[in-house]
């Protein structure tokens, strides 16, 4: 009798419990007319996100236990992103909790659908005989700029003069007058060359530049850049084209124009008629296929103010996808490091700054979208989240956030980096001065990035790097995965500096890094910058670094690189094959102990995800094994 007691007590303090929190139902089948229940869901999260949100404001007893907002299986077509602001903060006893249903996969996703396709019949002025009876042609409802397509959740490739990692190699580059001589590109001699785009590989990063004209001369051509970003290339001297008889100048493609698409898997867009011309890979059928392009920077923003953050927020198991960024095609793209594109650099005729004796060069840089961004947040928790088909960033800390927690996400196929997080120069800040902001409410810190994997990001800008941290404070990066990234894998530090920074109590822990530096050098599996006392990087396991294609030093590659200014880390217990390391002008303090391949076998056991979320490395595709690894 007294056990049935206990069981009914149990039983009645569960039906409690259930009652004091609130389910808030969304599917794509709903209406944001409906209560949101399970039998009559809202159709939007926006819409459940209000509901909510005026719950917390009437103060409504039934949120006591939290409010679950419950995200049924589907695709969501944003129109803008999702903006989580102060007003929707739960508190640690009553957190919001944004979710999949059970069992589903609920997709956010930034983009449009492109229907309508029709094999094309007429002659388009430019483009390759060869492909005649091949080429597919949708037309778009409006004029837009985008700089992605997905077929079947498959990256296409924007037409180019050169396959797969082939690249051809510039003449010359002239600062003075801001052009460029290159071979004589003869697929563009005839035809419309309006939008025509250079890519060219320079150090560790690259750069996209708009091309004003082409002059033939000869055998090779002259090229000049629309403005801004003939000036910032010219002008800065890092990172730079590279002229080199040794291991030959810097490589660059030609991409978006209508004469370059002459092979499977390659479209073009021409704006002014609004058609889309796509030559489909043997297994895709347009008829049948989902062919997305993006429209959205940003699906989901979370953000609030140092006053008045955002507070005791869960997301758990929703995808982020198609995702876009144009800023490229409007202003043109040149990256100081890690994606940071340059408002204004140049070298400086008279070496020395207030705050660097030495420094021979100023610059001011700008920040990529990310599909997911959080300033002023505390008590975030992500977990469970997919990260792909994306234009720039994946996940962006960008300030003011604390106590957050990024554990078991997926993040693959992203232009950009794929976690990124605390600032790394404001853009009126002069990016080489040492950041430590007096209110100290705008730093990121105690946040814990752990058991991700971060697999094929940087696949378009190949300056980034799959987890990417500037000045951050008491910031763990433990467990992760990366692997088959373009540069480096983990990145700590900004600012080029030995001086006091808010930098400090780091820790790089258990992490797995391995098949990176796919396309550029100056690289390290672990990398840090600049000053961060009690910092630790312990205990991870590092392998197989590609031979890069186009390097502008074959043997600029590394295991840990330890870059200018770092100081006061300790580098200790981790493994990888051999003992390659950079120590590029570092300040005092640093400790390296027991690294290389002596280290006991239980740590490259121990390192990358833990058990709880071994099923995400079912999503790696095959490594690529066309391509050398370094010994």
């Amino acid at each position: 009798m007294k056990r049935v007691s206990v069981y009914l007590l149990a039983v009645a303090v569960l039906i409690q419990l259930q009652t004091l929190a609130v389910d808030i139902h969304v599917s794509p089948a709903g209406a944001d007319t409906n209560p949101g229940t399970r039998q009559l869901p809202m159709a939007t999260p926006a819409a459940a996100l209000r509901h909510a949100r005026e719950l917390r404001r009437l103060h409504d007893p039934a949120i006591k236990g939290g409010i679950h907002i419950i995200i049924h299986g589907g695709t969501y077509r944003l129109y803008e992103p999702v903006f989580i602001r102060p007003e929707d903060s739960g508190t640690p006893d009553s957190p919001t909790i944004i979710e999949a249903a059970s069992g589903e996969v609920p997709i956010f996703s930034g983009g449009q659908t492109v229907t309508g396709w029709q094999r094309l019949t007429a002659t388009i002025p430019g483009l390759p005989a060869s492909t005649k009876g091949k080429v597919w042609v949708a037309e778009l409802p409006y004029h837009q700029l985008f700089r992605q397509l997905w077929v079947d959740d498959v990256k296409a490739v924007r037409a180019r003069d050169v396959s797969g990692d082939s690249m051809t190699r510039i003449l010359n580059w002239n600062k003075g007058n801001e052009t460029c001589v290159i071979p004589l590109p003869k697929a563009l001699l005839q035809g419309n060359t309006a939008g025509l785009e250079m890519c060219i590989q320079q150090w560790w990063a690259i750069a996209n530049l708009r091309i004003k004209s082409i002059q033939p001369r000869g055998d090779s051509a002259m090229l000049h850049f629309f403005q801004p970003e003939s000036r910032i290339q010219s002008g800065h001297p890092w990172p730079a084209p590279w002229l080199s008889k040794e291991t030959g100048n810097s490589p660059y493609y030609l991409t978006n124009a209508i004469q370059l698409l002459d092979e499977p898997g390659e479209w073009y867009y021409d704006n002014n008629t609004r058609k889309l011309y796509y030559w489909p890979r043997q297994n895709e059928d347009l008829r049948t296929a989902v062919v997305v392009i993006p429209e959205l920077e940003t699906l989901l923003r979370i953000e609030g103010t140092a006053d008045l953050p955002v507070t005791d927020l869960h997301i758990r198991n929703i995808a982020f996808a198609h995702t876009g960024w144009i800023r490229p095609s409007l202003k043109g793209h040149v990256p100081l490091q890690a994606g940071m594109y340059l408002l204004d650099a140049y070298k400086l005729k008279q070496p020395g700054t207030a705050a660097k004796a030495g420094l021979e060069n100023q610059a001011w840089i700008g920040r990529q979208p990310g599909a997911v961004e959080l300033a002023y947040a505390h008590r975030i928790h992500l977990s469970g989240c997919r990260f792909q088909h994306l234009g720039a960033t994946g996940l962006d800390l960008k300030k003011g956030t604390r106590y957050d927690t990024i554990a078991g996400c997926l993040f693959r196929d992203i232009a950009g980096t794929g976690i990124q997080a605390g600032v790394f120069a404001d853009e009126a800040f002069e990016t080489h001065l040492a950041y430590d902001p007096a209110d100290e409410r705008e730093l990121c810190r105690d946040i814990l990035i752990t058991n991700n994997l971060v697999n094929q990001v940087g696949n378009e800008d190949w300056g980034c790097v799959g987890i990417s941290a500037g000045y951050v404070r008491d910031f763990h990066i433990t467990h992760n995965e990366v692997s088959e990234v373009p540069y480096s894998g983990i990145c700590v530090g900004w600012g080029w500096t030995k001086a006091v920074n808010t930098m400090r109590n780091n820790v790089v822990y258990a992490n797995k890094v391995h098949h990176y530096a796919m396309h550029v050098y100056d690289v390290g599996g672990i990398y840090t910058l600049s000053a961060m006392p009690g910092t630790s990087i312990t205990e991870n396991y590092i392998d197989d670094i590609y031979k890069a294609p186009y390097p502008h030093d074959p043997q600029h590659w590394f295991y840990y690189y330890l870059d200018e200014g770092s100081s006061y880390i300790t580098v200790k217990n981790n493994w990888s094959p051999a003992e390659k390391v950079m120590r590029n002008a570092n300040g005092p303090g640093n400790v390296w102990e027991n690294n290389g391949p002596t280290v006991a076998d239980s740590i490259k056991t121990n390192a990358g995800i833990q058990s709880t979320w071994l099923h995400l490395l079912k999503e790696i595709k095959p490594v690529s094994d066309y391509r050398p690894i370094n010994h």
